[in-house]
């Protein structure tokens, strides 16, 4: 069926730039154009409405971000007292784990977190509390008891103390993989359904669903394979494994995809080259450089996209070692290949200019959460405390990325910050260091078409041109000039040529 949608104005990011009717033909853009309308099945009439390509979300996590939506709550909680009221009331309600998720206590004026008896005080059932970055957990003694985790590296406690308390790394892992298992399968894809329904809402018709099998379990890729085709909007798939055999037997493109090199900074995970500023420690690396070089190498020599999550200079600096280490063993007709592979880094948020060079180099390809900044960077947020002025002043630098020929695409790494395109676009013009900010249209370009670049989608998405995708977003006012960008809402969202969301 061809279907003609007529708006007062369509910006294409193709040719011509600007219209007035888009030619859908099943799932794809027969053309777009002005003037006398061609002839369709059907017409959709929107006077008055902008179209735009559709967003493209380069790093969600769905589960989680259907669990948030669950977690509102929990997000908005402003003290330990606070949080510790929820849980116990959530704990009276129901039966077996109690799971939170969303709390972010950088932003409480008391950033003190709960001991270990406040936690065992809140039930006898197991409670499990979960950052918003996902990488430290809360848990009370018979969570850590019935999830069997005693010793696991990242469980924060001395021999004799109480059995409760703060998790990290791979105990934090343990646990949430556990809680996980006490919802069922259909729990699961009603949670995937609702985040990519809220997507849709946004104006977002493609994700990236980074898949992490270590820290939700092999389930939760199970699910959402299931369903994917279902899903209103287009997905990627990238699973976080280094199992490259694996990877090509499922029939995936890439591999890695948000595998964690190192942590978050609001966890002080993340690796540094110098200590954080308000703790001990420089976070450290997960794996050892000939680890990392097996893996790239592997997974470049089978045709894979590797892809890794790295935020701290040290860790951006060990994965640009390990690549460079990688590339230099190649010939020159072999490094051109390697150049258009698009090899991923997910965040690169404390890049250096050096850095940022030495990727440019490489071709590698870059997903950034701008967000992050516009929720952490600025003046005596978490940054600065973690970090110091001076550190936290050069992070996420976006323009000179862009400046440098980065491939660069932006996503939100939801549930950690909220799945809204639109927060992105701001976040993008208001960059904590003006240097570093884009323009209206830099930005939305940003999240279509170089969004797209990143998952080899060049002639696919991101645009409305003649065989693209029919992935698009229609709004009562310009995006492209409207003032205030954060008060947008589509009031129709198309996706692969399905109506999936309308106002």
């Amino acid at each position: 069926m061809r279907t003609l949608y007529r708006a007062r104005l369509v910006r294409t990011l193709a040719y011509p730039q600007i219209g007035e009717w888009v030619l859908v033909d099943g799932r794809h853009v027969e053309r777009a154009g002005s003037g006398n309308p061609p002839q369709a099945d059907r017409v959709v009439e929107l006077p008055g409405a902008t179209i735009v390509p559709g967003m493209i979300d380069t790093h969600v996590h769905l589960t989680g971000t259907g669990l948030a939506l669950d977690n509102v709550d929990v997000e908005q909680a402003g003290s330990a007292a606070a949080l510790m009221d929820l849980a116990s009331k959530r704990a009276a309600e129901g039966e077996g784990v109690v799971l939170l998720q969303g709390y972010d206590e950088t932003g409480w004026d008391d950033p003190r977190l709960p001991t270990p008896e406040e936690l065992d005080h809140i039930s006898d059932r197991p409670v499990v509390i979960r950052r918003a970055d996902g990488h430290v957990s809360l848990a009370n003694e018979a969570a850590l008891k019935q999830a069997a985790i005693v010793d696991a590296p990242g469980l924060d406690r001395s021999p004799g103390e109480a059995l409760a308390g703060i998790l990290t790394q791979e105990a934090n892992n343990l646990l949430y993989r556990w809680a996980l298992q006490s919802l069922s399968d259909h729990e699961v894809q009603d949670l995937q359904l609702r985040a990519a329904g809220l997507a849709a809402s946004c104006g977002v018709t493609t994700v990236h669903e980074m898949s992490m099998p270590h820290d939700s379990g092999e389930r939760d890729l199970v699910v959402f394979l299931g369903h994917r085709a279902s899903l209103p909007v287009d997905s990627v798939v990238s699973v976080a494994t280094m199992d490259v055999g694996q990877t090509i037997e499922m029939g995936f493109g890439s591999i890695g995809g948000d595998l964690p090199v190192d942590g978050s900074i609001g966890a002080r995970t993340a690796g540094l080259t110098a200590p954080y500023a308000d703790g001990e420690g420089d976070g450290g690396t997960y794996h050892d450089d000939d680890q990392l070089a097996e893996f790239f190498h592997g997974g470049h020599s089978a045709g894979l996209q590797v892809g890794v999550h790295a935020i701290g200079d040290r860790a951006i600096e060990q994965v640009l070692t390990v690549w460079e280490r990688v590339y230099q063993a190649l010939d020159s007709r072999e490094r051109r290949h390697f150049r258009a592979r698009r090899h991923r880094i997910e965040h690169f948020s404390m890049a250096t200019g050096h850095q940022i060079e030495r990727a440019a180099m490489l071709g590698l390809a870059v997903s950034v959460q701008p967000t992050f900044d516009l929720t952490w960077g600025r003046s005596e947020g978490l940054y600065e405390t973690r970090l110091g002025r001076e550190r936290a002043g050069t992070m996420h630098q976006v323009r000179t990325m862009v400046d440098r020929g980065i491939e660069l695409g932006a996503g939100s790494d939801s549930p950690v910050v909220p799945l809204d395109p639109w927060r992105t676009v701001h976040a993008l013009e208001s960059m904590h260091d003006p240097a570093q900010r884009l323009s209206r249209f830099e930005a939305i370009r940003l999240h279509t078409l170089g969004s797209a670049r990143l998952a080899y989608h060049d002639e696919k998405k991101g645009a409305l041109a003649s065989g693209f995708h029919a992935d698009m977003a229609v709004y009562d006012a310009d995006p492209f000039e409207v003032e205030d960008v954060l008060k947008i809402r589509p009031v129709l969202t198309v996706s692969m040529g399905r109506e999936v969301f309308a106002a």
